[in-house]
């Protein structure tokens, strides 16, 4: 069976989790219909994490402060946007580029229509969310704390395909403190992710599901240092060999990463398509209908 398929299959079930990054919000590439052009316009999607650095550097002001480092930065310059502005209109500020008159892709509202019981996102905007709620569904929602004075919540009832539970492990737009965003949020979120159940941060729900379905990556380059230290730290001490597959979409993958974490230590396979090509495909072998607009 090929990686579509054995995808594909545990879905169907409603037995694989869902891994969404932000680069669920990429724009169709060339080539791709002109209908799904037409329905998500550039002008309509939520910028990606260089673009937002570079417009909180200039309404900052960083290069007065830094001259000649790196705008692209979105850590450290969303850490001197908090420090020279506060935290609350750095937040107000994400939510206006990330969320405010934003829409969700169709390749968003494909992942929505289909049977994840279970997701987690490190996006802060609440473009899922909606979406699930407009094919029908009702989702849970755990939003990450830098707190560890609170249990972390698990979902009140089962999740399913209809009643889904969603963690947002990087915090949500609005809710201020808990933005995994500056340099100080990383340390932080660091620390906790040492913390004890019931205070990890990652509900016990995602903790025991992990070691028995699948997770499907999308909208992630695991070139991203704080995205295989987060995969890490969720597996650390346990046997790779007890963890179902683990898929990532990635047209690209880096190929020291490719040599490391699949063809050694196995924690991945690659599939090498990009979130247009992979996601109505499997849109379509699911639900045997093209992926709509």
């Amino acid at each position: 069976m090929d990686d579509l398929a054995a995808i594909a299959e545990a879905v169907g079930k409603g037995q694989c989790i869902l891994f969404l990054g932000a680069g669920v919000h990429y724009g169709p590439p060339a080539g791709v219909d002109q209908k799904y052009l037409d329905a998500y316009p550039e002008e309509r999607r939520p910028p990606l994490g260089r673009a937002l650095s570079v417009t909180l550097a200039d309404e900052s002001e960083y290069l007065k402060r830094f001259p000649g480092w790196d705008v692209g930065d979105l850590k450290r310059v969303a850490w001197h946007y908090e420090d020279t502005l506060s935290r609350n209109r750095l937040m107000k500020r994400i939510k206006e580029e990330v969320h405010a008159n934003k829409i969700a892709s169709p390749v968003v509202h494909a992942l929505a229509a289909l049977d994840f019981p279970l997701v987690m996102t490190t996006n802060y905007d609440q473009l899922f969310e909606q979406s699930l709620r407009a094919a029908g569904k009702d989702p849970q929602l755990c939003v990450y704390s830098p707190s560890a004075k609170n249990p972390t919540e698990d979902p009140t009832d089962d999740p399913t395909p209809l009643n889904p539970f969603v963690c947002k492990l990087h915090g949500d737009i609005d809710v201020p403190d808990s933005a995994v965003l500056t340099d100080e949020d990383y340390i932080q979120f660091v620390l906790r992710m040492s913390d004890k159940a019931p205070f990890h941060p990652v509900p016990e729900t995602f903790l025991y599901r992990f070691k028995r379905w699948p997770t499907l990556f999308i909208g992630y380059s695991l070139i991203d240092y704080n995205l295989r230290l987060l995969f890490k730290a969720m597996r650390v001490n346990l046997d790779p060999a007890l963890f179902p597959e683990t898929y990532s979409i990635d047209p690209k993958p880096d190929q020291l990463i490719v040599r490391y974490w699949s063809d050694q230590r196995r924690y991945v396979r690659f599939v090498m398509q990009d979130v247009w090509s992979f996601v109505p495909a499997l849109y379509e072998l699911i639900k045997k209908t093209p992926m709509p607009v």
